[in-house]
């Protein structure tokens, strides 16, 4: 055989070995995937020479990071953060399984670099930006690493639950709208999701998974488990997410130190008492705004975190049951201001139950005797004392009381308003029984009726109350008839013109 023949051959079984090793290869990369070993990820939407130089230096990947964060630390410390976006989604490709490098990235776009804005929504697109990174590409690649649940759970609960960024309401008011869209822009079912039954169910519940990459079926368990949660509201995607990270951590126990499981139950159990507090949507109809209400519903539930934490956390028991006792103080209180008095009794006899060599703490902060009834401490709790004799002071407490009674009332918060009122006849009662009878002439208080009717009338009284609609709407509360509808405004201007044609 001639050499130039030799020649032709071995280049025929090199290209044969070339595309039989292309074959290989992708049952290979398939495999790799599959068996979790692939610890690199190919850069998307790179320039062409980051891509070709990641690609030929191979495990310098390192040195190129590096030279991207001295870039991305250069542009922060000259204010030009329209880049840091990708070059975070390159620094953190470059080194995908390096978990702080993840929570690095997303906490400096969500925090330090949202608060260089003074527009609010300019600030959200950097919030979400952080979020975004965690869930959509720091999840994906470390699914198992539980400090990026625990995380993207403390984004959730603090960036955007909590009031220390002025923009938090803006961000809450976002964040509703988006899971408007998810819901239906109506409460929130997720039964329909799970089961979607018509094409616009099937293409919301697409929405929640792929987009906002969370489980309704999981999103059930969590809400029968912690809640009932409004998924409307941050805090019940601060718990998702904390349970989610909770429950890989139990499916790969040997990746998770205790410490790590401590922070992300911690993280459960404040967010489940931001719930308690504010884990309500209150619908103002007038002006197209929305109100936070206490979810009392999750009261048990929030104890029972509370005394779980407890148990877990040896080091901080003292002062979690510290914010238990906290917790069930005010808890009390709103459950008689919502006018659940038999579950405020219930509450006030377990906090004696379980505290009682620890002294009551009234609204003011001073310890209170331990034989108060349940009306006393709650009146004691508002800051009313219930020893005052001002009767001016006792009076503008009452009259506060009534009005925000009616107030709640208009926004459709029977129960609330029942509770005021309520509140408002206790306090009277306690205020007269400790008058002496030939007092009463001289300090006691007027009628409670006749404050009633004349903070009443100051709501409905057309030229100086409420707007036409919200007296319309509180008569109809109280069945009283109906206001006449205001004639239209006139004006001096001549009639128009009546047209040629």
């Amino acid at each position: 055989m001639s050499a130039s023949a030799r020649k032709v051959l071995l280049l025929l079984l090199a290209l044969g070995l070339l595309v039989g090793v292309s074959f290989v290869q992708q049952s290979l990369n398939r495999d790799r995937d599959r068996l979790d070993l692939t610890r690199v990820q190919h850069l998307e939407n790179a320039p062409p020479v980051l891509a070709f130089t990641t690609m030929a230096l191979g495990g310098f990947r390192g040195l190129i990071s590096n030279a991207l964060w001295m870039r991305a630390s250069d542009l922060q410390d000259e204010d030009k953060f329209f880049e840091m976006a990708q070059l975070a989604d390159w620094i953190t490709k470059l080194e995908p399984h390096f978990v702080h490098v993840w929570l690095m990235q997303a906490w400096n776009m969500a925090y330090n670099i949202s608060v260089k804005f003074k527009d609010f929504p300019d600030r959200w697109r950097w919030v979400k930006a952080g979020v975004e990174l965690l869930r959509d590409d720091g999840l994906r690649y470390n699914p198992n690493e539980i400090l990026l649940y625990r995380e993207l759970s403390w984004f959730f609960q603090h960036k955007i639950g909590q009031n220390l960024d002025d923009a938090n309401m803006y961000y809450k008011g976002e964040w509703a709208k988006e899971m408007h869209e998810v819901f239906g822009r109506k409460k929130p079912d997720l039964g329909e999701l799970i089961n979607p039954q018509t094409a616009d169910q099937t293409n919301r519940a697409r929405l929640l998974v792929e987009k906002y990459k969370m489980d309704p079926r999981f999103m059930k368990d969590v809400d029968q488990r912690y809640g009932p949660l409004e998924w409307r509201l941050p805090e019940a995607h601060a718990i998702y997410w904390a349970a989610l990270g909770l429950k890989r951590a139990e499916e790969n126990p040997t990746k998770v130190s205790k410490d790590d499981l401590i922070t992300v139950r911690r993280n459960i159990y404040q967010s489940m008492q931001l719930s308690f507090h504010r884990g309500r949507l209150v619908s103002n109809p007038f002006d197209k705004t929305f109100e936070f209400g206490p979810n009392l519903d999750i009261i048990p539930k929030v104890s029972a975190a509370y005394e779980q934490a407890a148990k877990e956390d040896e080091k901080n028991r003292d002062h979690i049951l510290r914010a238990h006792r906290n917790f069930l103080r005010t808890a009390i209180y709103f459950l008689y201001e919502y006018n659940r008095i038999a579950d405020a009794s219930y509450w006030y006899n377990y906090l004696g139950t379980r505290y009682p060599d620890k002294p009551l703490i009234d609204g003011k902060g001073n310890s209170i005797p331990a034989n108060l009834t349940l009306v006393e401490y709650v009146l004691s709790q508002v800051g009313m004392d219930i020893n005052e004799t001002s009767r001016d002071k006792v009076t503008a407490a009452i009259e506060g009381m009534i009005r925000n009674a009616y107030e709640s009332l208009i926004l459709g918060e029977d129960a609330h308003f029942a509770g005021y009122k309520a509140m408002a006849r206790q306090v009277w009662d306690v205020y007269q029984g400790k008058i002496p009878k030939e007092g009463k002439a001289r300090v006691g208080l007027r009628p409670l009726e006749d404050t009633d009717r004349e903070i009443l009338n100051r709501f409905l009284d057309p030229a100086e109350g409420a707007p036409f609609e919200v007296r319309a709407v509180l008569r109809g509360k109280l069945g009283l008839p109906a206001e006449a509808a205001p004639l239209p405004a006139t004006t001096n201007a001549p009639p128009a013109k009546a047209s040629s044609k």
